[in-house]
């Protein structure tokens, strides 16, 4: 009988596998002191397996459901229906009714119960299926109860419930049922507490939700509940809504619902002194499972009874704060163009590249900004400054620090005040890019033909001893002074011009066809690649069939292969490092996947005549030479002419000579993560033959100290590993914040702009230029399938995606600035962006006809 059926008593020490997640939930929480939760007992998992063991039908269906996908609608909804009936009329072992019989005379026959599912996958921190099972309210009598037990077994194969399994990755055959049978309050009140705010996620505000009646009317959206939020034991909002409706138990069993009378709908559902109790318990029970709660409770004659409590798995982690200060920290996947989760390796070395100081969260990397914040000298050009690159960033930022009392000011004198008029000045001189790039490439040279002979400890030790070069050359100050002026040189002529002549953003078109930029330059040179390839149909039929990434040795059995195959790995030899989201150095580059680039090939194939790279970086160079021959006629018969014609000329040519290396610090970082990658593979392999990893990419999964201790110990880290990978998969359904602070609040930040058409998106203007077209929404840059005047919406751009950039006539990202990568391209190429458009690619949707204002800042939907 033990296990079979379990009092809440009695399973605090029991498994999640026999009571699943809402039981186990219940046992732990009437062991808190001061908690009230209405008696009731679990029927295990092991009563649901003993029930099914015997049945074939069962075994049949499961299996045929096994083979089926999310998209498999119908046959879901067949199988899963043929499983329910099995379940609705199995039989009840007699040893688990003799169970339910026992507890169900222990507790009070003449008690109404609620009886609910508890699935074993279901309220685990990583997880919310909450709603995903059934329950029943005001269950009477025993042989009603067995019913009802029966009925949840069968919400296991609702097609919601089953389709949701397949979409999270949980195996149908091992995720068992067990149901809870609990003693009913007979409420004037219930509702929801969460002790985290769910909308801006703050966790030190609690927000109560609160119905009369029981709760079902509250979680089903017939009503709306009055709703409190309590921060530091106050009241701090309070709404009060018209409650029409309420759902009470009835005498024989189940419930009804009634309508309220008039002059009771505005009461309130709780006192203030109810409402701060209940804040109270909340906090209680939080403390206890020691992270935010989502909590069921009932009010009853002025005594709370928690029926449910749940981890929140919504909000996102918050960087972890040593001091216990108030803290601001801003998203660098924002700044860096990859907003997606990142493996704890390539989390560890981007960390010991960047000297910022940064915390990890949610797979994300944060920079805390506080002091920049903290300091009067420095706030107000640090606000203005990330406003320059992201206005959102500026309008949350702005918001925190107009908050009295949340960031203490600190009177810094060691912090300088930054001087009128920019960066120091530097001649714009092309031979210092030259030699800049120059000094990179040797030192990988270099780089490449060491790294081949390291192994084990002496390799860990290379690769951090080699680290410090690559942040020599990543921090060179005169490779800062480039990049800085030529931002300066960008921002001046922009203000310059509108002040002098009326005209916005005319840096964008002298930043066309710039010389040295790595990143554009590859967009062009897969142009080249196609060139090569266009005469040989052979070859074009061989790359449009289905291949795998060995196709190259395949190729020169083609006619014309072996010219086709040389083009390409040249290509890759030059830019074979890169891949969408590449400063994480386990992602799979294009040297490692190289069917990633034939779709853009066979596209630049067909829609490009020969020679398109010349044509199109040559329209760009006369346009920018046009432009600037024009602005400086018009100069020169402006008052003090002369002088301006001088300014604007400088400034030109420091845009033209500076902006395209901005691109190449980066491009050599890539480099160096790969030549560090390959080798750190090499190492793996070895590992595994030693049966101390299970597979090479395992080690993406530990930060670079844990791999340096497992090379070193040689003691298997399997545990550890199959925790991260659980955790990275929950962290890659996160969306993360721009910023948020050390209260888990997120900030949001908004435009604020008077100046636009109704109905249209705002954003940040990145590059002039209204264009018209068809919107192509793209989350993967593997699946473009782009034709020429496309517009291209997505979440961010980063290297990786320039190829497409020939393809498109203009470009809407959700995040990015001024200088992120798809403005800086978009500029190169003349096509007019929009980055900063908040949920574009849920607003704007795949083919329809939009119009970008890359001048203004805004997208129309037509």
């Amino acid at each position: 009988m033990d296990s079979l059926v379990l009092s809440f008593h009695e399973m605090e020490q029991s498994e999640l596998s026999l009571v699943g997640g809402k039981g186990l939930n219940l046992g732990l929480l009437s062991t808190i002191q001061g908690i009230q939760v209405p008696e009731g007992f679990s029927v295990t998992t092991v009563g649901f397996q003993r029930a099914v063991e015997q049945i074939e039908m069962y075994h049949t269906l499961l299996a045929r459901l096994s083979k089926l996908n999310p998209e498999d609608r119908n046959q879901i909804g067949e199988v899963s229906k043929g499983i329910r009936d099995v379940l609705l009329n199995v039989t009840i072992p007699t040893d688990v009714v003799e169970a339910v019989t026992h507890y169900h005379s222990r507790f009070g026959e003449e008690h109404a119960y609620a009886v609910r599912s508890s699935a074993t996958a279901e309220d685990l921190p990583l997880a919310s299926f909450a709603g995903q099972q059934d329950s029943y309210l005001h269950i009477i009598g025993k042989d009603s109860i067995l019913k009802h037990i029966r009925k949840c077994w069968a919400s296991l194969f609702t097609d919601r419930a089953v389709i949701y399994r397949m979409q999270n990755g949980f195996d149908h055959s091992q995720v068992h049922l067990s149901v809870i049978v609990q003693r009913m309050v007979s409420p004037q009140v219930s509702g929801i507490l969460f002790t985290a705010d769910p909308v801006s996620s703050n966790r030190k505000v609690l927000s109560i939700d609160a119905g009369f009646g029981l709760g079902e009317a509250l979680v089903s959206g017939m009503v709306s509940p009055d709703s409190y939020q309590v921060k530091d034991g106050m009241i701090i909002d309070k709404r009060i809504e018209t409650k029409k409706l309420a759902i009470y138990g009835v005498d024989g069993g189940g419930t009804v619902m009634q309508p309220i009378p008039p002059d009771q709908q505005k009461e309130e559902a709780l006192t203030d002194e109810q409402v701060l109790r209940l804040s109270r318990i909340g906090r209680k029970i939080e403390a206890h499972f020691d992270c935010p709660q989502d909590i069921e409770w009932c009010l009853e004659d002025d005594s709370f009874y928690i029926v449910q409590s749940r981890p929140i798995t919504t909000l996102y982690p918050i960087p972890e704060a040593i001091d216990g200060e108030n803290r601001v920290y801003l998203s660098v996947g924002h700044q860096q163009m990859m907003t997606d989760a990142m493996k704890p390796l390539g989390l560890s070395f981007f960390l010991l590249t960047t000297p910022a100081p940064m915390k990890v969260a949610g797979g994300r990397l944060f920079v805390d900004c506080t002091p920049r914040l903290a300091s009067p000298a420095s706030r107000q050009s640090f606000i203005e400054l990330m406003g320059k690159s992201e206005p959102l960033i500026k309008d949350a930022l702005t918001t925190i620090v107009e908050r009295q009392g949340f960031i203490k000011t600190v009177e810094d004198e060691a912090m300088p005040a930054p001087r009128k008029g920019g960066v120091d000045p530097i001649d714009p001189d092309p031979a210092i890019v030259a030699e800049l790039m120059e000094k990179s490439e040797s030192s990988i040279e270099q780089l490449k033909r060491t790294i081949h002979a390291k192994t084990g400890s002496e390799l860990i030790d290379f690769i951090l001893e080699d680290m410090k070069e690559l942040k020599r050359i990543l921090f060179d100050p005169e490779s800062s002074q480039v990049i800085m002026a030529a931002m300066d040189a960008l921002f001046w002529i922009n203000d310059h011009m509108y002040e002098w002549l009326g005209e916005k953003n005319v840096a964008d078109t002298l930043s066309q066809s710039v010389p040295n930029n790595i990143t554009s330059e590859m967009g062009l040179a897969l142009m080249d690649v196609a060139d090569v390839i266009r005469p040989h149909q052979a070859v074009i039929d061989y790359l449009r069939q289905e291949k795998d990434d060995n196709f190259l040795d395949e190729l020169v059995k083609v006619e014309g292969g072996q010219e086709a195959r040389n083009a390409i790995k040249g290509f890759l030899t030059k830019y074979g490092m890169r891949c969408s989201g590449e400063i994480d150095i386990s992602r799979v580059r294009w040297s490692e996947k190289p069917t990633t680039i034939v779709p853009m090939i066979l596209s630049n194939i067909e829609q490009f005549e020969p020679q398109e790279s010349k044509r199109k970086f040559e329209k760009g160079r006369l346009e920018a030479l046009e432009k600037e021959r024009e602005l400086l006629d018009r100069l020169s018969s402006l008052p003090d002419g002369e002088q301006k014609v001088k300014e604007t000329k400088r400034r030109i040519e420091i845009i033209r000579h500076f902006t395209g290396y901005r691109e190449y610090p980066k491009y050599g970082m890539i480099q160096r993560y790969f030549a560090y990658k390959q080798a750190l593979l090499k190492e793996a392999e070895r590992l595994v033959e030693q049966n101390i990893l299970q597979e090479k990419e395992d080690i993406f999964y530990l930060a670079f100290d844990e791999l340096q201790d497992l090379v070193r110990a040689h003691e298997p880290e399997d545990d550890l590993i199959c925790k991260r990978k659980e955790e990275f998969n929950f962290y890659e359904k996160l969306t993360p914040p721009r910023v948020i602070t050390s209260d888990g609040e997120i900030i949001t930040g908004e435009y604020k702009r008077e100046d636009l058409p109704a109905a249209a998106l705002a954003g940040l203007a990145v590059s002039s230029g209204v264009i018209e077209g068809r919107a192509r929404v793209i989350v993967n840059m593997e699946d473009a399938n782009l034709e020429e005047g496309d517009i291209l919406v997505t979440a961010y751009t980063d290297p990786s995606w320039t190829p497409l950039f020939v393809s498109i006539k203009g470009l809407v990202t959700e995040v990015g600035g001024l200088m992120t990568h798809g403005a800086v391209i978009a500029r190169e190429y003349g096509l007019p962006a929009v980055v900063g458009v908040e949920r574009a690619t849920e607003r704007i949707r795949d083919g329809q006809r939009i119009r970008v204002h890359g001048t203004e800042g805004y997208v129309e939907i037509l």
